[in-house]
């Protein structure tokens, strides 16, 4: 690869502008531009008049490299951090129960290194940005716990917590509108943010204190077994067992922390519809520790009046799938090619569905689904995802069809596509407002 270091951002500097307004930053050196011509002097304190000097000129050496912070986040600091959302989290203090375990993961997670550079950017998160800096205390234990096997050294333990304390660091270096919830992206927002696994490769990679197990996990956090994940597609055992480990804890942090309908319930959901991207004994294991009757976040759960019914048009849609398209015209081999691909999908969410116990012959022997609340609710989550996978299969067959701006779809295509459009018109008619799974996890 011929990534290059990204040079320092209007966005990282005003992060550290941000956090200089909570506690004394300075210049722990010299700060030189590229031309040898000096920008700041060592020990000048930082703050926001200086933030138009810092942008008008190329930097010699990354900033975060030549500044300090008072208080800096240390392994002291994040075994504290973790210990609060132990204390009020109840789903990551159901991980590891015992006293003693708990413990030793916690004094694993302390001894992760932490050189310079990346103790300013997590204090810089922790005071700025500190929803980012709470995902990644949550990702560090959660990966700990994932790797925790016996027999296991606790360097590799301390490694696996390490991928997940720093996947998201390049996320101090874009736009930080990318991590606001609920909003529409451009289609340039949208690339920035899918570069920010490389971005966060970049900034792990250049300590040698990690090993490149822990830099490859890091790129690949948004990689599915499916090869439906960014930023470069990977499929099934192209993925290290680290980044499919850290994959599924960015998710399930995103779904537990990051949602306030729905907590466990939605999670446990989410993971049964989605064995084809995550790895399967990974998932189970996360399901034993769930617990959804015990989390009344399961109340606010939104339901559908039908759910089952919903469930049941899905599954008729997508066996009228048109394959192979007999009656279609301009069937070239691009989009023979297209239409093969589309049918792997759609077998593999009517598989997912059987294994989710959600299809028409498995919902038949349900009692009245209304009777009871949390199957209700179990069951609006489903048929939301099932849904909304769907809906994202008919757009994998517009854009493999590339029929144009002035094209048409074939017949029986544009029927199918049209009886999707209004299954999910239906849905989300009585959803208005909620988001459904996405490849990227809500905290982004």
């Amino acid at each position: 690869m011929n990534e290059t270091l990204p040079s320092p951002t209007a966005h990282l500097a005003r992060a550290v502008i941000d956090c200089a307004d909570t506690r004394p930053v300075t210049a722990r050196e010299a700060i030189y531009n590229t031309q040898g011509m000096k920008v700041l002097d060592k020990g000048a304190a930082i703050h926001a008049g200086l933030y138009d000097r810092l942008m008008a000129h190329q930097l010699s050496r990354p900033l975060e490299d030549s500044l300090a912070i008072e208080g800096m986040v240390d392994g002291r600091a994040i075994r504290q951090g973790i210990e609060m959302l132990l204390a009020f989290e109840a789903f990551y203090a159901r991980l590891v129960p015992e006293s003693t375990k708990l413990d030793r993961l916690l004094d694993i997670i302390e001894s992760i290194p932490l050189p310079q550079a990346i103790a300013l950017q997590l204090t810089i998160a922790r005071e700025a940005r500190p929803a980012l800096y709470e995902h990644a205390l949550r990702s560090a234990w959660l990966m700990a716990w994932m790797a925790d096997e016996p027999l296991r050294p606790q360097f590799d333990i301390a490694m696996a917590a390490a991928a997940g304390l720093l996947h998201d660091l390049g996320m101090l270096h874009l736009n930080p509108v990318l991590t606001q919830p609920k909003i529409e992206l451009t289609r340039e927002q949208r690339r920035e943010l899918y570069s920010h696994p490389l971005v966060s490769r970049l900034l792990v990679e250049r300590h040698h204190v990690y090993p490149q197990e822990v830099v490859r996990a890091v790129m690949e956090h948004h990689e599915y077994l499916n090869g439906s994940g960014y930023p470069r597609g990977l499929r099934g055992r192209q993925i290290s067992l680290m980044g499919q480990q850290l994959a599924l804890a960015d998710l399930v942090v995103a779904m537990i922390s990051g949602h306030d309908d729905g907590g466990e319930l939605r999670l446990s959901v989410l993971l049964r519809m989605n064995m084809h991207r995550y790895a399967r004994p990974l998932i189970q294991r996360v399901l034993a520790v769930l617990d959804p009757a015990q989390d009344p976040r399961s109340d606010s759960v939104p339901v559908l009046e039908r759910p089952d019914a919903v469930l049941q048009d899905a599954h008729r849609v997508l066996q009228q799938w048109p394959r192979g398209c007999p009656s279609c015209t301009d069937l070239t081999p691009a989009r023979q090619e297209g239409l093969v691909a589309v049918s792997g999908l759609i077998d593999e969410l009517l598989r997912t569905l059987a294994e989710a116990g959600a299809t028409p012959e498995q919902l038949a022997h349900l009692d009245a689904v209304d009777a009871d609340p949390l199957l209700h609710k179990e069951l609006s989550l489903l048929a939301r995802e099932a849904v909304w996978q769907l809906r994202a299969i008919s757009r994998q067959a517009r854009r493999r069809w590339a029929a144009g701006r002035q094209g048409q779809y074939p017949d029986a295509l544009q029927t199918w596509l049209d009886q999707v459009e209004a299954l999910h018109q239906r849905v989300h008619g009585h959803l208005a407002g909620s988001t459904p799974a996405d490849p990227m996890p809500a905290h982004h």
